[in-house]
């Protein structure tokens, strides 16, 4: 559970969009920054998703590898010095908070919380 508690120190700090919204079948990014430079493969980016009411799952692993069950609609990659999770064709049951998580020496830091809208219009 520790993974979920937002951690920050003179270290890194991990920086979320607090926020996004997408109509269905729309696509979605989400990035992820670090304090202390460019995001890096070295830091194993992972993103986990919690919707409302349920326990959190994994999403991506190792800045893109997608957890077995997760479907193909998720992506992970790195955008610029950002981590970045993709979602194309979204779907309403994607609502949901969203968390990335990076490693420093050996401890993970969490940017927070991104909240995904899906916006039926």
């Amino acid at each position: 559970c520790s993974w979920f508690s937002s951690l920050s120190s003179a270290q890194a700090v991990v920086t979320q969009e607090p926020s996004l919204t997408v109509i269905p079948g729309g696509t979605v990014t989400l990035t992820c920054s670090s304090s202390t430079g460019a995001v890096t493969s070295g830091h194993y980016p992972a993103w986990i998703q919690q919707k409302s009411g349920q326990s959190p799952r994994g999403l991506i692993y190792n800045t893109n590898s997608l957890v077995a069950g997760v479907p193909a609609r998720f992506s992970g990659s790195l955008l610029g010095d950002k981590a970045a999770l993709t979602i194309k064709g979204a779907q309403p049951e994607d609502e949901a908070h969203y968390y990335c998580v990076l490693w420093y020496s050996n401890w993970p830091y969490d940017g927070g919380i991104s909240t995904c809208y899906i916006y039926n219009f």
